[in-house]
Parts: structure tokens; sequence; C-alpha cells
């Protein structure tokens, strides 16, 4: 597994939205089966601080992020900053009571994952979240720092991926703690979808466009696909523009509704989420009839490409509804 940098509080990178929501469409369906199963009871504590190696990483680490954000802790018997930074780790982990599980990886019994991780020194620790990695620090950090972080990717976990932690029972059998369940099979529309991915990675953005629209004519729901064919558009839309002359525009007119939507899917396009939610909502505020209905429709579009569940696509439909109501 290759880790993915995953910023938790920065710009929208399109290559990571593409992989949020398919990590979590993924998560979705392994707690489901997990649930099928009768599995998702109550855990010991001795399950929140846990020894894993290379053999047993996808089901300690990548199946079990699906359930809970799983910390990873890279240290070696020899390096004494490790000794001071991991009995915290390990007493936050039960103080969170389950809100996140700590995986302990000995990098010199596992060298193999301290390479996949692209990990320099230790400490390092790191996170799997719905199967995607993403860095948190290296080093020692006081105490404060460290909760300030584990804070920030329990509220991803919850946020993005609806990740709610692990019930933690004192009195629980430890002899049954259950492995997380195996991973669903493929879905229905897994080959389109692996289809509509390959076009977008190769450019080809109209294919996309139709694999994707192709997978929603049979399953209007899918939530993977309703979020490639939100990007695949954007990218279309904004490929040929010329990002001085769009913006010099939206400056020059600010009352003309189209292009304050160019600027806008420039600005979702680069990066810049809330400027661009920012100036459809001010458009909308501004106008009425069939430009509102414009600028409202092209705001909705890019929540899309967000998705429901991010915080600043939440901020932006209340915005949007004291503006409109």
């Amino acid at each position: 597994m290759q880790p993915r940098n995953m910023s938790m509080s920065g710009v929208v990178d399109l290559a990571a939205v593409k992989a949020a929501g398919e990590a979590k469409a993924k998560a979705e369906q392994t707690r489901a089966e997990t649930a099928r199963q009768g599995g998702g009871g109550a855990v010991p504590p001795s399950a929140l601080v846990i020894d894993v190696d290379e053999a047993g990483f996808e089901r300690d680490v990548l199946q079990r992020s699906a359930e809970v954000p799983v910390v990873l802790d890279f240290w070696a018997e020899w390096c004494e900053p490790c000794k001071q930074l991991s009995p915290v780790l390990e007493r936050l982990a039960r103080e969170y009571n389950g809100r996140f599980v700590l995986a302990k990886i000995d990098v010199e019994a596992n060298q193999m994952l301290m390479q996949q991780f692209g990990i320099q020194g230790i400490p390092a620790v790191f996170a799997v979240v719905a199967g995607q990695a993403l860095p948190l620090f290296q080093g020692l950090a006081p105490e404060p720092q460290i909760r300030e972080t584990l804070d920030q990717l329990i509220q991803v976990g919850e946020q993005r991926f609806g990740l709610t932690g692990l019930t933690v029972d004192a009195d629980a059998d430890e002899s049954a703690v259950a492995a997380p369940a195996p991973a669903p099979g493929p879905g229905p529309h897994d080959a389109a979808l692996e289809a509509a991915v390959d076009a977008l990675d190769a450019g080809d953005l109209g294919g996309a466009i139709r694999a994707y629209r192709n997978v929603l004519s049979d399953d209007p729901a899918n939530s993977e696909a309703k979020l490639g064919l939100a990007q695949a558009e954007l990218l279309s839309r904004v490929q040929e523009m010329d990002p001085q002359k769009v913006r010099q525009e939206a400056a020059d007119r600010p009352d003309d509704v189209q292009a304050q939507i160019a600027a806008a899917d420039l600005d979702l396009a680069g990066g810049h989420v809330q400027d661009a939610f920012g100036r459809l909502v001010e458009t909308v505020r501004r106008t009425a009839g069939e430009d509102r209905d414009a600028a409202r429709l092209r705001l909705l579009e890019l929540f899309e490409v967000i998705g429901p569940d991010d915080p600043r696509v939440t901020a932006a439909r209340t915005a949007l509804a004291r503006v409109l109501f």
C-alpha cells in the first residue's frame, strides 16, 4: 500500500477527493458486511493498542480502518525518543476509548512497511482512515499538539467517512476479539467504475463522463459515480479556460452570472473551495430568476465534487439557505 498524503484542513486535491469517495464507499460496504455477519460488537481495552507486522497489515490496519481511524506508531527498540512517545500514544488510545486504534510497528522487523510509507526517521506517526494513509507527525511532540492532531483525525473520520469508532467493554472476553470482516467482493459496477477512473487518469474526460453516466443510469444513488461525474465535468469545463482572462472578466463584471460561474469553477479546480462557494452564494444573493437558478444549480454541482459530508459544504449550504429564504 502506498500512503496518500491527505490534508485534514487544507485545499481540495481532486485526486484525493476521488480517492476519498472510493474509500468511503468501500468503508460503507465493509461496515455493512460486518453487521450482516454479526460483527461490530464491543471489544476489550486490549484491542485499542496492537502490534502489527507486514503479514497482518491488511487485516489489522486496512480492514480495521473501515470501522475506526488507525494510528500507526513506527518505532524501534534502540530509539530513545520512541520510548518517550509510545507510552503517551498508548495512554491516549485508552483514554479516547475506541475513537481510534493504535497500531505499533517495529521498523527493524518490518522494513518493507517503513519503505512503503517513505519514513526517513523515527518515531514517525501516520494514520489510516478508510484505507487512506496520511502523515500525522514525526519525532517527539508535546501532548497538547498530539491531542489536537488526534481530534482532527477523529473529526475527519466521522465527517468524511462516517467512522464512529469502536465500543469498548472493560468486561469483554479477551479471547472473543473478532477480526475485521473480509473486504467485500467486487460490486456489479466495479468494472465500469474502474474504466471511468482509467479514462479520467488518461485525460479522456468525455469517456469518463460517459462511463459514470452509464453507471448512474442503472444505479442513480451510486455515490462513487456521482462524485466521479462531478469531478470529470468540472475538469472538462476548465481545461480550455484562460485563467487570467476568466478572473479579469469576473472582476470587471461582478453582475455577469456566467463570468462568476466560470471563475467559481476555476476556484474549485485550483483548490480554493471556500472562495468558489462564497462567490456563488453571493451571486445567488444578488440575482433573481434564471440567473439565480443558474448560479444555484452550479453551486449544487460543486457540492458534489467535494462531497456532502465535508464541513465546507455544510457551511455553504447554510449560507445558501439564508440568501434563498
